[in-house]
């Protein structure tokens, strides 16, 4: 599901948010009045409406596989809404839209532009990893790139990172779930009918943006009775450690991972484990879950016990191999036949134990929970998707994993539900409802550039959304909401996130490690 781009930083508009506010700019007519320059006042109105080409950037109209938001999800009835809100809302302005699936399409599209009298674009990303928006970008013309949250936000984040990072002038964005903050940066099309340059609708659309993102709340959190241990047990614990990738059918020896040693592992080792997994033990894990559970949705219990064989065999490969971190290529071992059932269950319990389960063979984040574990002396790092809605001042850590230990083994539980799958509607995985009003720490460690990824929420909200990743826990970010845009081209979509401010102990380990801390926010 993740496209792993690499390339950088946060060249997002850098002004200052209060003293934009104290200009009391609040819409794009607004945006449009103050970016006027002698220039754009005597230009000419042009003749007629401004006319947008408002392109989907998306598989199909229905999803045809596995992917955010789900398999199968109908788009139509989506885009028919957003299409008649701007005809409604916008009335000085002429719509017309298409669908495009890439960057062939999206040339297609261009061509037979040539002629049409086209304004401006606007590019919805619909699915995660349609490459639409970077063709259109060069037509020159101003593009406005939005994000359909829970379907698009993967692509989107890295798409508007690589756009931020080359300076590109003629892209502005809006990520909101708020049809009206849309529809407000829509109306800046209109600078550029008016005289002003593409670089004038840029800025007015982030001024919008920024002005319409609430300020910040009270960041006051719950109090957490946090330990942490020193530096130095930490990288000895970390040395202590070992990770067994499961990516493909290779076995053997691999690279440590910032200093935490690794090991392949197949995937016909993880699947004969799976087969050889106790009946009795597998049916009484099952039973266990069914029990703790708030509810089992969709899941059949033939499915809970095949999910309890793979935690089972997946424990044994663990001891097997001295290690206590496993990663497993869920996707690609599911959909290859090479194994018989999601480990995403089995990830939850591991977690849950102080063990380390995750996902998608990411071993760059699997050493991150490996030390966030190790760190806090057992409390689960939370690997995810995120979303930012900028409506709420919000990021959304979404994935169909997580933890229902928040702070350790030997913490309160908390509730949750077993689900599904989300983008393929099979399997079990877990929604898990994580504790609200308490600070979380969320991390990378890249270890090729010597580099921690940091930045710090205040968790607030559980969205029960249907679409895309089961858990979804939304923060209040510590900082500026606009600068976290910025690295998710150098760093992939991934982050791990852990209950708890560790911004002193990881600026310690980074030192002990020779390593930078990036704060992305």
């Amino acid at each position: 599901m993740n496209e792993r781009e690499i390339n950088s930083g946060c060249a997002c508009c850098r002004m200052n948010r209060r003293r934009f506010l104290a200009a009391g700019c609040g819409a794009c007519v607004g945006a449009a009045g103050l970016l006027a320059t002698p220039r754009v006042a005597r230009a000419a109105a042009g003749g007629g409406k401004t006319k947008i080409r408002i392109i989907y950037s998306l598989h199909a109209s229905q999803q045809p596989g596995p992917d955010w938001p789900n398999v199968g999800f109908d788009f139509v009835p989506v885009m028919n809404r957003i299409t008649a809100t701007l005809r409604q809302q916008c009335s000085d302005f002429e719509f017309a839209t298409s669908m495009a699936n890439g960057p062939d399409q999206a040339k297609e599209i261009l061509e037979k532009d040539k002629s049409a009298g086209i304004d401006g674009y606007l590019v919805y990303q619909m699915n995660c990893w349609n490459r639409v928006v970077q063709t259109i970008a060069t037509s020159g013309k101003p593009v406005l790139y939005a994000d359909f949250q829970y379907g698009g936000s993967g692509g989107f984040l890295v798409y508007t990172a690589g756009f931020l990072r080359g300076k590109t002038a003629n892209v502005g964005f809006v990520a909101s779930s708020r049809m009206e903050d849309l529809v407000e940066a829509v109306k800046c099309f209109a600078l550029v009918k008016k005289g002003g340059s593409t670089a004038d609708f840029v800025a007015a659309t982030a001024k919008v943006r920024v002005s319409r993102t609430p300020q910040a709340g009270d960041l006051t959190s719950k109090p957490d009775a946090l330990k942490t241990i020193s530096t130095e047990e930490c990288l000895a614990r970390m040395k202590q450690s070992k990770i067994l990738a499961v990516r493909d059918q290779e076995s053997g020896p691999a690279e440590p991972v910032a200093g935490i040693p690794m090991e392949r592992v197949s995937f016909a080792e993880v699947n004969e484990a799976w087969k050889n997994a106790d009946k009795d033990e597998s049916r009484a894990v099952a039973d266990r879950w069914q029990t703790n559970a708030s509810d089992v949705i969709d899941v059949s219990r033939e499915t809970l016990e095949t999910s309890a064989a793979m935690y089972l065999g997946m424990k044994s490969v663990l001891k097997r191999h001295g290690a206590n971190a496993i990663t497993v290529n869920c996707l690609g071992g599911f959909y290859g036949g090479h194994i018989h059932a999601y480990p995403c269950l089995g990830f939850h319990e591991l977690n849950n134990e102080g063990l380390i389960g995750a996902c998608e063979c990411d071993v760059r984040s699997t050493a991150t929970m490996v030390t966030i574990t190790a760190l806090t002396q057992g409390r689960p790092g939370y690997i995810s998707d995120p979303v930012i809605d900028t409506s709420k001042r919000q990021i959304i850590y979404a994935h169909c994993v997580a933890s229902n230990k928040a702070f350790g083994p030997d913490g309160p539980t908390n509730p949750f539900t077993i689900m599904t799958h989300s983008e393929d509607r099979q399997g079990a995985s877990v929604r898990s409802v994580l504790p609200l009003d308490y600070m979380t720490t969320t991390l990378e460690i890249e270890q090729s550039r010597k580099q921690i990824l940091f930045h710090q929420g205040k968790s607030v909200e559980n969205d029960p959304d249907d679409r895309a990743c089961r858990t979804k826990i939304a923060v209040e970010p510590v900082g500026d909401i606009e600068k976290l845009f910025g690295e998710w081209d150098q760093w992939g979509w991934h982050r791990v996130t852990v209950y708890g401010d560790l911004k002193e102990p990881i600026y310690a380990l980074a030192d002990a490690m020779g390593y930078q801390v990036l704060e992305e926010a």
